[in-house]
């Protein structure tokens, strides 16, 4: 399963350009608002150091990370929903995406022109959530007039199901998110039936001046205090530092990181935070022709991690034979760690754990 997560924010905030530095697909960034017309899409391999030593004790021919898609959608502003500058029509195509990284501006320029004329991150954030709670509200006022029509049958579930969205609607209407909404386990289906965009966990990228980093100033404290409301995460970038670590070697980039404070690139430290954020962990295959890195939520038992790599791993499942990373490299090894005795035979009821190097056993 690649992670799919939209990235959200106004105009100017730096999103076009740290979507450039996390995907380096070239997307157009200037300094005025709505560059960004088109939805760009970057798809990057998340960094594992785990998944290169188990590709050199195993001597693989290749190589294949796990990765993860970036969406970036044109800027909205105050109005967007009712057509203000390019509107809101581009939220389509961050419905289904995991989550939504919001790039909130934290630094002033004043070569960088902002569409409200400051910065102001509690202001610029309740701007986006409304119109994403707009579009929201607009989607289930879409599928009510639906139902209705459907629940002049009288059936039974139908006007359950009515009843369902109209209590939605009210709770949007409030100005609440969706992810908030209190649901049944069989109201679940419906829920996610509609895409909604608030819905989805939040992942704030403050973007700071390189002076801020790597902790970031105030503007950054006003994130996090949003963000612990929400029960969100933060992360601090520099969106045109993150830009120049892009086109340097992997030598420079460690030396130019070393040198800002920094122990890890804005990219890492996004995708570990979308990985807590969502509770999700890698696992790893490995054998002469290919070591893979996988991603599953916490939780997954061996079948359905099997699934991923191909249904018959999980439809004719045997067992899943397990060595925890930091035994395969200690021992160097699938054979040295057999024979030590650290790779153990697993059932259908195993829980995968992060870092597990799996072999699976299964019947065509």
């Amino acid at each position: 399963m690649a992670l799919r997560c939209g990235i959200v924010g106004l105009p100017n905030v730096g999103k076009s350009t740290l979507f450039n530095a996390l995907s380096e697909a070239g997307a157009e960034s200037a300094n005025y608002p709505f560059c960004t017309i088109e939805p760009n899409v970057g798809v990057v391999p998340v960094p594992d150091d785990r998944l290169g030593r188990i590709a050199e004790l195993s001597d693989s021919k290749a190589v294949t990370p796990t990765t993860i898609e970036f969406f970036d959608i044109a800027g909205l502003v105050a109005g967007a929903s009712k057509g203000e500058g390019l509107g809101n029509q581009f939220l389509s195509h961050i419905r289904e995406v995991d989550a939504i990284v919001h790039v909130v501006r934290c630094f002033a320029n004043e070569n960088v022109a902002h569409v409200s004329g400051s910065v102001d991150p509690a202001r610029d954030i309740e701007i986006i959530e409304t119109e994403l709670l707009l579009k929201d509200l607009d989607t289930v006022e879409k599928r009510i007039e639906r139902m209705e029509r459907a629940a002049k049958s009288g059936e039974k579930k139908v006007v359950e199901e009515l009843a369902f969205y109209e209590r939605l609607r009210d709770h949007l209407g409030e100005g609440e998110p969706a992810r908030t909404f209190a649901v049944k386990a069989h109201e679940a289906p419906w829920l996610r039936s509609l895409f909604l965009l608030t819905v989805k966990p939040v992942l704030y990228a403050a973007n700071v001046a390189e002076e801020d980093l790597p902790d970031g100033g105030p503007h950054v404290d006003t994130v996090r205090a949003i963000a612990a409301k929400e029960d969100a995460r933060v992360i601090v970038v520099c969106a045109d530092i993150e830009a120049q670590i892009a086109e340097l070697d992997e030598d420079e980039r460690a030396a130019f990181l070393d040198e800002l404070g920094l122990e890890r690139s804005g990219l890492e430290r996004l995708i570990r935070a979308a990985y807590e954020l969502l509770n999700l962990i890698t696992f790893f295959t490995t054998g002469p022709k290919e070591t893979r890195a996988w991603t599953v939520t916490k939780g997954t038992k061996a079948p359905q991690a099997g699934g991923q790599i191909h249904s018959d791993f999980e439809r004719g499942f045997i067992r899943a034979e397990t060595i925890p990373f930091e035994a395969f490299d200690e021992h160097e090894s699938e054979a040295a760690a057999r024979e030590a005795g650290v790779m153990r035979a697993e059932g259908k009821e195993y829980v995968v754990q992060d870092g597990d190097v799996i072999l699976f056993r299964f019947n065509v």
